[in-house]
């Protein structure tokens, strides 16, 4: 699944087209490297969104074309 689409389905980002100018502004890192939105995102990966002077590291759990609000918090977990 494309990194913009996963952000946007896991609620992470909002918006999907936020999501695409995180991504070109540098923004987002994907297994510690920068990432576009048409990064692949699957399993096990590591994303880190910076946001101001806070950075937000989770591990994907789970890749889902779509998935319920409720449930979108189960498709990753935070790390430290």
């Amino acid at each position: 699944m494309r990194l913009d689409k996963y952000l946007k389905v896991s609620r992470l980002i909002k918006r999907r087209t936020i999501a695409n100018e995180a991504c070109d502004a540098g923004r987002v890192m994907v297994n510690d490297r920068v990432a576009k939105a048409g990064t692949d995102i699957k399993e096990g990966d590591t994303i880190a969104i910076s946001f101001g002077d806070k950075t937000v590291r989770v591990r994907v759990v789970s890749v889902a074309e779509t998935v319920r609000k409720e449930e979108a918090a189960q498709m990753y977990e935070y790390l430290q």
